[in-house]
């Protein structure tokens, strides 16, 4: 059994120091900095709580150095930002997609607020879906783990058992459970915050709140809630399209809506432009309405 243990622990230590390799220091808030991770050559990402600050940023290397870095964009409804900085001769992390993750597969949470890499080591608790998360929060899915996040870990990798990063870990999410943002939903925002410098995000144009349907319709649809429309904003997509007050959406383009949550995360930037059909109730019948999502300014 010990030399189980003791071969197990060196297989660790490699594994931290092969993952730490592309681990950097993020200088962006006036307390303990925190963690960020090499991207690509010349980028990093981290947890945007951690990133206060525009300017005034500084990174620290793996080997010491500390280098200038500006913001290349921010999202707060994922808890990134990204960041250009040079990063020299420290490689780029490899991330893959989580999907193979089990709960109780062992992770470690790396971390550098200081010079020295740092490491936790804990399991998957529960692999979860965005709808447990604040309406704000554009997650589609969420890694939950039991790694203790010392002070200074947000933004700093969750390294699988191959030495590969699955997600960027983050202690705003939720407070209280340390939370994973995963490698798919990072892939998505950096690159489109390198092209565009902010997160686009789709434009329906109503106010909604979650209401009960009739028992009847609900039977039919196979779903008890849906959203009364309660104001329409003039000139907006769903004015054009033709939707009114006391209408009530049940489901857009076939994905059920149940409550305002659901709606703000099915409008993502890549609806922009596109034409979908939203199911309404109004006056007691179902009807179909052909909406052109807009973009939120």
């Amino acid at each position: 059994m010990s030399d189980v243990l003791q071969s197990l622990s060196h297989e660790l230590a490699a594994l931290t120091e092969k993952a730490g390799a592309s681990v950097v220091r993020v200088e962006g808030r006036r307390r303990l900095p925190a963690t960020g991770v090499i991207y690509a050559p010349g980028i990093v990402v981290t947890a945007n709580h951690v990133v206060e600050r525009d300017e005034d940023l500084v990174v620290g290397l793996p080997d010491g150095k500390t280098v200038p870095a500006t913001l290349a964009g921010r999202d707060p409804s994922t808890d990134l930002a990204v960041l250009r900085a040079e990063t020299g001769n420290a490689p780029a992390a490899t991330w893959v997609d989580p999907s193979e993750l089990k709960v109780g597969h062992l992770v470690l949470a790396l971390g550098r607020p200081a010079e020295s890499i740092m490491a936790t080591l804990g399991v998957i608790s529960a692999l979860e879906d965005g709808s447990k998360l604040p309406s704000e929060m554009q997650i589609d899915t969420w890694l939950q783990t039991d790694v203790v996040m010392y002070p200074g870990f947000s933004g700093g990798p969750l390294v699988g058992a191959d030495g590969k990063l699955l997600g960027i870990n983050s202690s705003a999410l939720m407070r209280g459970i340390s939370l994973a943002v995963p490698a798919p939903t990072i892939r998505r925002v950096a690159d489109t915050l390198l092209q565009h410098g902010k997160m686009k995000r789709g434009f329906l144009g109503v106010g909604a709140q979650a209401a009960k349907l009739p028992r009847a319709l609900a039977e039919r649809l196979g779903q008890e809630m849906g959203l009364i429309v309660m104001t329409v904003e003039p000139g907006s997509p769903a004015d054009q399209g033709g939707l009114y007050m006391g209408d009530t959406l049940v489901a857009l383009d076939g994905h059920p809506l149940r409550e305002p949550e659901a709606l703000i995360r099915a409008l993502t930037g890549d609806m922009i432009g596109k034409k979908v059909v939203l199911k309404v109730v109004r006056s007691g019948e179902l009807r179909e309405i052909a909406v052109t999502i807009g973009e939120r300014k």
